[in-house]
């Protein structure tokens, strides 16, 4: 009896490595964005300046947000199977902008970091680089084979249903954590942090360490040479009156050391006095108010944060400060428009922004160390300040 041949598809492990490993990394990437889709908006706001876009500065957060519900979902939509077409074509032409964005951004170094991990896990732009090409060829193997993806689920409904609930959950995260901070700070002024202590230098550790090149010319044959800074002054070349040194020398990065991570707070007066120790090192409560950008500060807010240092201060012994990047002119007249009882300091834009994902955003420190922060949507009223905080004691 003559038998019919049977054909068993074999199981391409390629694919499946690569649909497992490519959703996982853009389900944790776009988490890690969400959770600091603000943070994401301001490394927007350097690439639309660096590509001259700056007029979509204003939809940086929003964007952001899309971004990382749109990582999230291509993610998810991969590992379940769903929409196995459009999902191939999202995740190339999404890894192709990536993977030009960050070789552009290493090439002329014009971005530090990218970003793609937000503040928890910082890359370089060459790191960034070469992770993009990693996954740009796993994603080429998943486009390929976009035809043998196979839905966990066959019906057309659930798939819908799904899909719907993970578009909402995607983008959902990240408008949360936009409208009342993120789950987890990963930034050094969070909760707890004694800002004075991630000021300095620790005992024992050292900073990045560079070396001078001089370049130097024979005043006699007209020779021209290069020496570091370590051969020019053990070789003693600074006696032999034959050489000079042309132009400035230049510097070189030659190992990177412990970074600092309160490298750039400085709290001034209008008049440029330095007040950062006094302020963050205060004994007593601080309300420290942070409204970086003043021209797009929420104002009701203000007023509301307004009231409830009124409260503070005829109360308990609390010092109240407006920390903005704005102008002195700016801060005036709006202190005057909205009667703040709060003194006024300046600080550079980046630090506030670091500070509290919030404009305006409010710490409560003591002694150094950031109590509590929120956002101007979740500020907590003064009888809840009261309770937890200042009647246990100035």
């Amino acid at each position: 009896m003559q038998t019919t041949p049977t054909t068993a598809t074999r199981p391409n492990y390629l694919l499946g490595f690569s649909r497992i490993f490519t959703g996982l990394l853009f389900i944790f990437s776009g988490l890690i964005k969400a959770n600091d889709p603000t943070g994401f908006g301001y490394k927007l706001q350097e690439y639309f300046h660096v590509f001259g876009t700056d007029f979509l500065n204003d939809y940086a957060t929003q964007l952001a947000v899309v971004i990382c519900g749109l990582e999230i979902l291509l993610g998810a939509l991969l590992l379940l199977g769903f929409w196995a077409r459009t999902v191939a074509w999202g995740l190339l032409l999404l890894i192709l902008f990536f993977t030009f964005l960050t070789f552009y951004s290493a090439f002329f170094e014009v971005v530090t970091s990218c970003g793609c991990f937000g503040d928890a896990i910082p890359l370089t732009p060459w790191q960034s680089f070469s992770k993009d090409l990693v996954l740009l060829a796993l994603i080429v193997i998943i486009f390929i084979n976009r035809r043998q993806i196979r839905p966990i689920m066959a019906s057309r409904s659930t798939q819908r249903f799904l899909t719907a609930v993970l578009i909402v959950g995607s983008l959902g995260i990240g408008v949360y954590t936009v409208n009342f901070l993120p789950f987890i700070d990963f930034l050094p002024y969070k909760k707890g942090n004694n800002l004075p202590e991630l000021m300095k230098m620790p005992e024992g550790k050292q900073g990045d360490l560079y070396e001078l090149t001089y370049t130097l010319r024979n005043k006699t044959t007209g020779e021209q040479k290069k020496v570091s800074d370590k051969v020019y002054l053990a070789d003693e070349i600074w006696k032999d009156e034959n050489w000079e040194i042309i132009g400035d020398p230049e510097s070189h990065l030659v190992k990177e050391g412990y970074r600092i991570p309160i490298p750039d707070l400085l709290i001034a007066d209008a008049n440029g006095e330095d007040f950062t120790h006094e302020i963050i090192e205060n004994p007593y409560y601080n309300i420290i108010v942070v409204a970086w950008d003043l021209s797009h500060t929420d104002l009701a807010a203000l007023s509301r944060i307004n009231a409830l240092v009124m409260n503070a201060a005829e109360n308990y012994n609390v010092r109240s400060v407006l920390l903005t990047s704005g102008s002195a002119q700016e801060a005036q007249q709006l202190s005057d428009e909205l009667k703040l009882l709060t003194e006024i300091f300046y600080a550079d834009a980046v630090p506030l922004k670091s500070m509290v994902r919030a404009n305006p955003g409010v710490l409560l420190m003591r002694n150094g160390v950031v109590i509590d922060k929120w956002h101007y949507h979740t500020l907590p009223t003064f009888e809840v300040l009261e309770t937890r905080y200042f009647s246990k004691g100035d």
